[in-house]
C-alpha cells in the first residue's frame, strides 16, 4: 500500500556502505547523515528544492509555495537536524556540511516514495494469478464462459476456479480471501460489496423443434397451459417459480412436471421429450434441436451484477478482470419478439 505523503520512513544506518561514504566529501564522510524520525515528507521535498535551486525564492516557485512558506518550512528543517543547513551567502543560500551529507539520503527517500505513489503496472499477457468466481450454473454459461475465452486470448497466465453460489455466506467467503469474484442478482447482494451491473435478461419458451406447438404461429395462453412443463429450482424440488406467479395474476395455472437443479440439465430434457420450460435467453445461443418463442404472457426477468470485496477494489489486476467481464456479457438489448 503507498505510504502517505504526510510521513516519511527512518533511514536504517546500518544499510550505509563504505563505498557511500567515500563518494561523499572528506568533511561530509565524518558526520554520517541520519534522519529524525517521522520526518515530514513535504519538509524533505522543500530540502531538496533549497539544494537544487541554492535560493528562497526559486525554490518556493518550484514548490509552488509562496517564500515564507518555504522559509518557515526551512525553520522546521534546522530545528529538526540542528543545524543552519543553509547560509545565507551573495547569490543566494550556501549548503553546510551537514546538508551536503544528507541531500543523497534525502534524495534517495524522495525517489522511492514516488516510486510508491506510482499506480500499478498490470500486463495481462504476463500475468500470473488466480481469480476465484461464485456462479450458478446459469451465470457459468452466460457470463463465465464468454469470460473465459476473452481471458485466454489476452491473458492465458490467469487461471480461474469457478465454486458454487451460496448466498448466504458469500460476503463471509469474500472477507476471507476465498472468492473474488460472485455473480448475483441485486437482491442477493450484500450491501457492503462492491457491484457493477452486468445485463438484464428475459425469459423465453423453449421446446423441442418436432413438439406440436412448434409448428403454432400464434401459441395462445391455453396452449401454452395445456403443456406438460419443466423448471429450475436451484435448492432442489421446488414446482413453481416466476412464470407461476405470472400466471396466478390472471387467474391461471400450468402443469409442472419436472423439477430439476440445473438449466443445462433442463435444456437438455427439453430436446429430448415434449416438456416445455421458460428459459432465460441467453442459455440459447445455440438454439439447434429447440423451438424459442415469445411467452404468451409477460415474465418478469432478473438482472445479474457482478458483485467484488473491497480488498480488491482498488488492485489493477482486478480492475482489468472486472471490465474484461462485463465487455464479455455486452450484447445489444433485444430490440423485439424472441426468435422462433
Amino acid at each position: 500500500m503507498p505510504r502517505p505523503a504526510d510521513s516519511a520512513p527512518a533511514i536504517d544506518r546500518s544499510a550505509e556502505s563504505a563505498a557511500d561514504d567515500a563518494n561523499r566529501s572528506p568533511a561530509a564522510a565524518r558526520r554520517p547523515a541520519a534522519l529524525p524520525r517521522h520526518l515530514d515528507l513535504n519538509l524533505l521535498r522543500a530540502f531538496e528544492a533549497l539544494m537544487l535551486e541554492r535560493n528562497v525564492t526559486r525554490a518556493a516557485t518550484r514548490m509552488a509555495l509562496s517564500q515564507p512558506a518555504v522559509s518557515g518550512m526551512l525553520n522546521r528543517l534546522r530545528a529538526a537536524f540542528d543545524d543552519p543547513l543553509f547560509i545565507r551567502s551573495q547569490r543566494g543560500i550556501t549548503p553546510t556540511l551537514k546538508a551536503q551529507g544528507l541531500a543523497e539520503p534525502i534524495h534517495r527517500i524522495l525517489a522511492e516514495a514516488d516510486q510508491l505513489l506510482l499506480p500499478d503496472e498490470f500486463t495481462p499477457a504476463t500475468a500470473a494469478f488466480t481469480v476465484t468466481v461464485a456462479a450458478t450454473d446459469y451465470a457459468l454459461r452466460a457470463v463465465v464462459t464468454p469470460f473465459v475465452v476473452a481471458l485466454r486470448a489476452q491473458a492465458p497466465g490467469i487461471k480461474v476456479a469457478v465454486r458454487p453460489l451460496d448466498e448466504a455466506t458469500v460476503l463471509e467467503r469474500m472477507e476471507r480471501g476465498e472468492l473474488d469474484l460472485a455473480l448475483l442478482t441485486p437482491e442477493s447482494t450484500p450491501p457492503e460489496l462492491h457491484a457493477r451491473r452486468l445485463f438484464d435478461e428475459r425469459y423465453v419458451a423453449a421446446m423441442r423443434a418436432s413438439h406440436p406447438c412448434a409448428a403454432l404461429a400464434d401459441w395462445s395462453l391455453d396452449d401454452f397451459c395445456a403443456q406438460d412443463h419443466g423448471i429450475v429450482s436451484l435448492q432442489g424440488g421446488g414446482f413453481t417459480g416466476a412464470t407461476d406467479a405470472a400466471l396466478a395474476l390472471v387467474g391461471r395455472q400450468r402443469r409442472v412436471v419436472m423439477s430439476v437443479p440445473s438449466f443445462v440439465m433442463l435444456l437438455d430434457l427439453i430436446r429430448s421429450t415434449d416438456l416445455v420450460a421458460l428459459v432465460p435467453e441467453r442459455l440459447i445461443d445455440d438454439p439447434q434441436g429447440l423451438c424459442v418463442k415469445a411467452p404468451p404472457l409477460p415474465v418478469a426477468g432478473f438482472t445479474k451484477l457482478l458483485a467484488w470485496h473491497g480488498r480488491t477494489h482498488g488492485d489493477a489486476g482486478h480492475r482489468w478482470l472486472r471490465q474484461l467481464l462485463v465487455d464479455a456479457c455486452a450484447r445489444p438489448e433485444p430490440a423485439g419478439p424472441a426468435r422462433r
